[in-house]
């Protein structure tokens, strides 16, 4: 019994250190220098498409997309509300309307926007309305934005196929926008995944959850350097 409620007192602790360094909390209590001026926007390429998702901190589903061929860039950022321009601080409110995102510039005769969609829905738990792992808010909500009615009827496709697949106990609650405007983070969460592997939040959160991504999407993998 003593070795039962160690157990669980400890298992408690660690729950509660993550729910204290989730994806919006960890960045506020972190003193480093921080470039806050927001990031700028690729130029689109020749060829190139542009797709945005949100799927809850965007510091993993950045480092999600940006492994997987045919990808040339991911910028974390901030789409789904009515401010413009919002900073991080104010859509951490829950008050924006904003939920974290990425923008994917991808080539589609390399990787179809089918397969982003794919992507997306393999990356987070489309089931789980307003939170995923420790963060909770609406800022975290899933959302699929679509440019064009062939966008939006493969991402109805997908929801229906997860809903018909038997995996889940609960339905996709993914929201299906027309895309308006992203706004594109500050410059010191670009690439976060990578530059702080060791906070407590990216190895216990964010990476088992790149891990497993990885395994799922292998075969859309780029190749390694």
């Amino acid at each position: 019994m003593t070795t039962t409620r160690a157990f669980l007192t400890t298992a408690s602790l660690l729950v509660a250190a993550l729910l204290m360094t989730g994806c919006q909390q960890q960045s506020s209590t972190n003193n480093s220098p921080k470039d806050t001026s927001p990031a700028k926007l690729p130029e689109l390429q020749s060829g190139e498409a542009v797709a945005t998702f949100a799927a809850g901190c965007f510091w993993c589903t950045e480092a999600q997309f940006e492994s997987l061929r045919g990808v040339r860039e991911v910028v974390s950022g901030y789409a789904g509300g009515e401010l413009e321009n919002p900073t991080y601080e104010q859509v951490g409110t829950d008050q924006t309307g904003h939920a974290e995102s990425i923008q994917v510039y991808y080539d589609p005769r390399v990787i179809p926007f089918d397969t982003l969609v794919k992507a997306f829905f393999i990356g987070h738990d489309a089931t789980s309305l307003n939170r995923q792992g420790p963060d909770v808010g609406t800022q975290y909500r899933s959302i699929a934005f679509y440019r064009t009615p062939a966008e939006k009827a493969s991402i109805e496709t997908a929801i229906r196929r997860e809903n018909e697949s038997g995996r889940y106990s609960r339905p996709v609650v993914t929201q299906v926008v027309p895309f308006r405007a992203f706004y594109p983070a500050e410059v010191y969460h670009q690439g976060y995944y990578y530059t702080h592997p060791d906070e407590l939040y990216v190895s216990s959160v964010s990476t088992p959850k790149v891990e497993k991504f990885r395994e799922r999407m292998a075969s859309w993998l780029k190749k390694p350097n």
